[in-house]
């Protein structure tokens, strides 16, 4: 077994003893899940040692992400392993502890302004994962020169309640005359941060299609209707197999986004923007045939299903819409020209 193997089979035995659960205002995430995930040193996977993380590569934190979004785990670890993390160490910004969660925002509209030695912050970021759970936030602001990440943390910071259809804590925090840390960041150093967040997205996304189909796979052999199994009937079959190819198309463009980012390639941004634009598109395409293939079970609060279809609803509507990623990737296919198109498809995808 290696260790990546046993990284996930860790997670697994954390998830089997942490079922999902409906969130609500009053429990809007799962921190016995979280205390037991930072226990076993796993919300500083991906992260180096020297900055106080748990060591490991990128690989060993996306596989801790697929495995905990395909069991519907209510924590910030994607945020926290793909996202702020990484973001936080390559800007230079001291790593709060990884015991205790740390989230990322993007906040045009806030402004940054030097301060002494730190800098200080103005406006309000919409749309925060884990808003009022996370300890942590690092913030994409905009500073006098260009863009800047600001380091914080949210104790005592004014929180706008809102969550997505799944439940999961998506609101807003008021960071009016708040100091924070902060470094400058480029143009290429913005776009990257745009497209890790769309990658996290899009690992999450593409973790929760393949469990889904393995559940309406199993479902369809399982269920008996006019004396044979559900996928004794062609229609079934046609569906199943729709599904099948969604799914694959996804799992491989998400997959080479990955290794993109793994071994820095330049056109990782573009890589991302595929993955998150396939795996937006399966979406609509998966859930609908798994809850139809289920029928009304499925919609049931006591079943598993919609724990996951909600969660691809609400996934794929956050870090940058199909439309906006479609309109990066299509400019940055044709940057070359005509006779780039080409090349550029084949390094991408």
């Amino acid at each position: 077994m290696s260790d990546q193997d046993l990284v996930v089979e860790t997670v697994r035995d954390i998830l089997g003893a942490h079922e999902p659960f409906d969130l609500t205002p009053e429990r809007p995430w799962d921190e016995g899940l979280w205390t037991a995930l930072a226990g076993a040193g796993l919300t500083g996977v991906g992260l180096p040692e020297s900055a106080g993380g748990s060591g490991g590569d990128l690989d060993d934190a996306v596989a801790i992400v697929r495995t905990l979004a395909a069991g519907a785990g209510a924590v910030p670890v994607a945020e926290q392993l793909l996202v702020a993390g990484p973001a936080v160490i390559a800007a230079g910004l001291p790593l709060p502890p990884v015991e205790e969660p740390l989230t990322f925002g993007s906040a045009e509209n806030v402004v940054a302004t030097p301060s002494g030695d730190a800098w200080t912050l103005s406006g309000t970021v919409a749309d925060v994962p884990w808003s009022g759970v996370a300890a942590h936030a690092a913030l994409l602001a905009n500073g006098p020169d260009g863009a800047v990440l600001a380091l914080l943390p949210t104790a005592g910071l004014t929180v706008l309640t809102a969550a997505n259809l799944a439940g999961e804590p998506r609101g807003a925090l008021v960071v009016d005359g708040v100091r924070a840390l902060a470094a400058p960041l480029n143009a290429g150093q913005v776009r990257e941060l745009r497209a890790g967040y769309a990658l996290a997205r899009a690992v999450q996304l593409t973790a929760a299609l393949e469990q889904v189909l393995a559940w309406t796979v199993q479902y369809a052999g399982e269920r008996q209707q006019f004396g044979r199994p559900l996928a004794k009937f062609q229609a079934i079959q046609m569906e199943l197999a729709e599904m099948a190819g969604e799914v694959t198309a996804v799992t491989a463009l998400t997959d080479a986004a990955v290794q993109a980012l793994h071994h820095g390639s330049g056109d990782f941004w573009l890589a991302a923007a595929a993955a998150k634009v396939r795996a937006g598109a399966a979406v609509e395409v998966v859930a609908r045939l798994a809850h139809q293939v289920h029928g009304a079970i499925g919609f049931t609060q006591e079943h598993r299903l919609h724990h996951l279809t909600k969660r691809l609803w609400s996934w794929r509507d956050e870090a940058g819409s199909e439309l906006l990623w479609s309109r990066v990737l299509a400019q940055g296919l044709l940057a070359d020209g005509p006779d780039g198109l080409w090349p550029a498809l084949t390094r991408v995808v």
